[in-house]
């Protein structure tokens, strides 16, 4: 299933760096296709055009207020992601990110 991307209309504070500033062209369609866990939140995402990103989700899950993505601190449940269609996801798409924000680290 391809899909066409949009790139992020804002800047969710992503770290300061060359790595991090890459930004998707408007229209590109791009896939997951492969997410390996390094740590207990950080994930190696590898994309479809052989850019790779190591993502920290701690920061992310730590400062968000919805109980129900807060549930994802728990390591069991954070490690039950899995890929579909090129897209990360977590139980019934109870968690899952925008594959543009996810390739510009900007979430």
């Amino acid at each position: 299933m391809d899909r066409l991307l949009r790139a992020s209309q804002t800047s969710r504070g992503a770290k300061d760096n060359a790595e991090n500033q890459m930004r998707l062209a408007e229209g590109t369609v791009i896939d997951i296709v492969q997410v390996v866990r390094l740590t207990d939140y950080e994930l190696k995402l590898s994309f479809s055009d052989g850019v790779e990103r190591v993502i920290d989700f701690e920061p992310f899950l730590r400062r968000s207020r919805n109980p129900m993505i807060r549930a994802y601190l728990d390591q069991q449940k954070f490690a039950s992601f899995r890929l579909e269609h090129g897209n990360l996801i977590w139980d019934d798409y109870g968690l899952c990110f925008p594959i543009a924000d996810l390739y510009e680290n900007n979430f």
